[in-house]
């Protein structure tokens, strides 16, 4: 049969932001992928370069609009270590915890929208809507944003912690917890969940390597790699937690994964809280257009971000980057698109597109 060459988006429900794919079919059966990028192109890493330090935090924010801490706590801390201003102890428990509640909340919109994409409509949505609105909730009362936080200063954050902070966030874990859990009831007792998840968009181990992907993908796919394991950053060695893997790199894998990991997240969380210090505050230096002067060394930073590691490699000026380079997970992670979706039919490219969690604002930058 003649190969057809089907053109996708980059308007599209299911490709999750402005990304376009030229698939080549044979019949039903994909040949080819093709992602093009670039659509929300803005050369952020040159913007950066053009303003003072702290005037970057809402441009590194809107890489990732899912989990915007996560980025902007990547970003301050490659500042912090450039000029060598060290986290106060109670704010490093802060930050931990609040990017584990960030963590979950991205997570939790995957979950919601993946399932819509495999047209599994509006009950686990629905759930994982409820749930995350809770958590934004609690975001939005400690940074006072909603969507974007921009919270993080440098040495600690924006402002003062809520007095019931601790009190509210054992709750928030608790309920979190109760809900999260009867999930898999619901999924993996669907039989269009697991025909659409089981053995589709398989990653070998050694693929995943070779490719660089890394996050919950390259776990799916058996390589336990953790940087909040392997470089232990604020005070995620003082916790006990697992890094859940996978054996067959498929979509299952990919969502049991990300499943786990908001069970671990929770556990992480419940520790901090137990050993997070009374005393001390978390607020840390206003911003100044002149802050104190960055040394010339260049800096390396890496963080465990829910879609992957995230890198920032910087030389820096005095009073902004010289040169920065962002290493976006997801970017790299959409590279094994066409590896996963070769020879699969037509409609499990977007199960399979959705499974790597991308988000195009990061991927074009």
């Amino acid at each position: 049969m003649a190969i057809m060459r089907i053109n996708v988006g980059p308007i599209h429900p299911s490709t999750h932001g402005v990304l376009r794919l030229i698939v080549d079919v044979d019949g039903d059966t994909v040949q080819r992928v093709e992602p093009h990028i670039g659509f929300l192109h803005r050369g952020v890493e040159k913007l950066m370069e053009t303003r003072m330090y702290m005037q970057n935090p809402s441009y590194t924010e809107k890489l990732d609009y899912i989990a915007p801490l996560s980025w902007d706590d990547l970003y301050v801390s490659a500042v912090e270590k450039a000029i060598g201003i060290e986290v106060k102890e109670r704010a490093q428990y802060a930050r931990a915890i609040l990017l584990e509640f960030q963590r979950i909340a991205s997570h939790l919109l995957w979950l919601g929208t993946l399932c819509n994409d495999m047209g599994q409509l509006l009950t686990v949505f629905c759930w994982a809507f409820r749930e995350r609105a809770k958590v934004l909730r609690l975001l939005e009362d400690v940074s006072g944003g909603r969507m974007f936080y921009v919270n993080l200063r440098l040495g600690g954050l924006n402002q003062e912690l809520p007095p019931d902070f601790r009190e509210r966030s054992h709750s928030l874990a608790d309920y979190l917890e109760g809900k999260i859990l009867e999930y898999p009831d619901v999924l993996e007792g669907n039989p269009v969940f697991m025909e659409r998840t089981k053995g589709i968009g398989r990653l070998s181990k050694a693929d995943a390597i070779n490719y660089g992907v890394s996050g919950p993908v390259l776990r799916a796919s058996g390589v336990m790699d953790d940087a909040r394991k392997s470089s232990p950053y604020y005070v995620y060695d003082k916790v006990k937690f697992r890094v859940p893997t996978g054996r067959q790199g498929d979509n299952f894998d990919r969502y049991k994964v990300r499943y786990e990991e908001m069970i671990q997240s929770i556990r992480i969380i419940r520790k901090l809280l137990e050993i997070m210090p009374e005393d001390g505050d978390v607020k840390g230096m206003p911003i100044k257009l002149i802050g104190p002067s960055a040394k010339p060394d260049p800096v390396l930073v890496s963080r465990e971000l829910p879609r992957g590691e995230g890198v920032i490699y910087m030389i820096p000026d005095k009073q902004r980057p010289y040169r920065i380079s962002l290493r976006s997970p997801t970017f790299i992670n959409l590279a094994v698109l066409n590896v996963l979706t070769e020879k699969v039919k037509f409609a499990d490219i977007f199960s399979i597109l959705g499974s790597l969690d991308v988000v195009l604002g990061e991927v074009d930058k």
